[in-house]
């Protein structure tokens, strides 16, 4: 992760651009206690996004509560949990 100052990222906008896209990272523009900006690249983005879309679908969050129960009363897994 990248942390800057407003002052700093007007200065060096494209090298900061340059870094979050190819580089990907993310950028912290800092603005004061508490306050500050997040720039990430459109495929952290969608990752991001895709991640969240899996976690909050009910079906899911069944799947997942399932597996780690599983897990915790050490039972191995089966096919039909995959499915």
């Amino acid at each position: 992760m990248l942390i800057t100052n407003i002052s700093d990222f007007r200065k060096n906008m494209n090298s900061y651009f340059d870094q979050v896209i190819s580089d990907f990272e993310t950028l912290l523009i800092n603005r004061g206690k508490d306050k500050g900006i997040v720039i990430m690249s459109l495929s952290e983005y969608n990752s991001l996004m895709a991640t969240h879309h899996e976690l909050s679908s009910r079906k899911n969050q069944q799947r997942l509560d399932a597996a780690i129960e599983k897990v915790e009363k050490d039972i191995t897994f089966s096919k039909d949990l995959l499915e």
